[in-house]
């Protein structure tokens, strides 16, 4: 295969290494508008053409300005044994998209794999567009230059392939071509008259055709379920989502009015237990006046001491009852008082404890009641039995149960 060696440009970067085809393909611009791409494999084997090279193509021309100018394209099909339908696509959008900036497509070094594809691109082409098949580059380059010289015209390049190839089989491969890489399935064929030995031929194509279009059609109606189904989903979840939101709103007013129903009662137990607080200071403001009173009183004095114990008691007991958070009885009240005067280095905690097991409350109940763990609740019962003077083997609640309160 020769070179061109006179007005060429290559350049080291116009190049485009394909890794999974295993090769590179190279660009060169000769006689200042054509482009010719050649392919240099990594082994001896041939290669499958997976992409066209766009982006490498689009770099040639606007580093040789000749975007938006007319330009031709050689490919040297040396080492290659076939294209993918990609490439195919590839090809017809040169055909449709670049014209007329487009002017020859040629193709040369035609392995036999590839001739029925390059002619079906031949067919395709459109009328503009001048696509040539030739054996070397030197005839492919005579052809351009002839093009462009204005002695080659496309509709004489149609009538030499014409002459190779029978208006016949350029119709069929052209309607294969439309049916299949540009999916125009709606584009009637041609058909011979059916006396015509080719006959069954087009209208086997012609069948393939209105099967796709059923397919399609089919994928179509498929398609649009699918949508029908997606949106009736998404309704639903979207409905589903209103729903727990308005649930949420509901849960949250309720938890709302709640909260405004436990702050009302707080407030009332917050005024209940101030006035309960007054008339706790109320009475023992009422009870200091009286001792006060008794004081100056002249009266026996046994009786007097008797008196000022007596408001002593109730002072001290009002008190402890404060102090331990618990309502008392009188009983209570008198048994706290005295054991508090009987064992005066208990202290408040001890004896609510005390009481709690006079009352027959068992240790756990006891802690839970003034935030302990069991176990410390059982050291504070230890210590408790050495302030109260048991022996060993003495029970507290035996104790607290058998001392008298008067």
């Amino acid at each position: 295969m020769g070179r061109p060696k006179v007005r060429t440009t290559e350049k080291n970067h116009w190049k485009s290494y394909h890794l999974a085809g295993g090769y590179t393909k190279w660009m060169s611009v000769t006689d200042e508008n054509i482009i010719h791409t050649w392919i240099e494999p990594e082994s001896n084997s041939d290669i499958i053409l997976d992409f066209m090279d766009v982006e490498l193509l689009q770099v040639v021309l606007t580093e040789s300005d000749l975007l938006n100018k007319q330009f031709h394209i050689l490919f040297d099909l040396e080492h290659i044994s076939g294209i993918t339908f990609n490439y195919k696509r590839a090809i017809t959008d040169l055909f449709f998209n670049w014209s007329p900036i487009l002017g020859v497509i040629g193709f040369y070094n035609i392995p036999e794999s590839m001739q029925i594809t390059v002619e079906t691109f031949a067919a395709v082409a459109p009328q503009k567009i001048c696509v040539l098949l030739e054996e070397t580059y030197e005839d492919t380059m005579e052809c351009v230059r002839a093009f462009k010289a204005g002695y080659l015209t496309v509709r004489e390049s149609d009538t030499e392939s014409r002459n190779v190839y029978s208006g016949l089989k350029q119709r069929f491969l052209e309607a294969i071509a439309r049916i299949s890489w540009l999916n125009m399935l709606d584009q009637q064929i041609i058909m011979p008259s059916p006396e015509n030995k080719y006959y069954t031929f087009f209208k086997a194509i012609d069948s393939l055709r209105s099967d796709l279009i059923a397919k399609e059609i089919e994928k179509e109606n498929q398609t649009q379920q699918l949508k029908q189904d997606f949106e009736q989903r998404i309704t639903q979840l979207v409905i589903k989502m209103n729903a727990q939101a308005e649930l949420n709103k509901k849960s949250s007013i309720d938890r709302e009015n709640e909260i405004s129903d436990l702050s009302r009662k707080i407030e009332i137990i917050d005024i209940e237990l101030a006035r309960i607080s007054t008339a706790l200071t109320d009475k023992k403001n009422g009870l200091r006046n009286l001792l006060d009173k008794i004081y100056t009183l002249e009266i026996e004095p046994d009786v007097k001491e008797s008196l000022v114990n007596s408001c002593l008691d109730l002072i001290g007991n009002e008190v402890i009852e404060t102090k331990l958070d618990i309502e008392l009885t009188e009983s209570d009240s008198l048994f706290l008082s005295r054991l508090q005067k009987k064992f005066p280095k208990l202290n408040q905690r001890e004896l609510k404890i005390s009481l709690l097991v006079k009352l027959n409350y068992d240790t756990t109940e006891i802690a839970h009641s003034i935030g302990l763990s069991k176990r410390g609740m059982e050291s504070i019962r230890y210590r408790m039995h050495k302030k109260l003077g048991l022996g060993k083997h003495q029970s507290i609640k035996t104790y607290l149960a058998e001392l008298p309160i008067l």
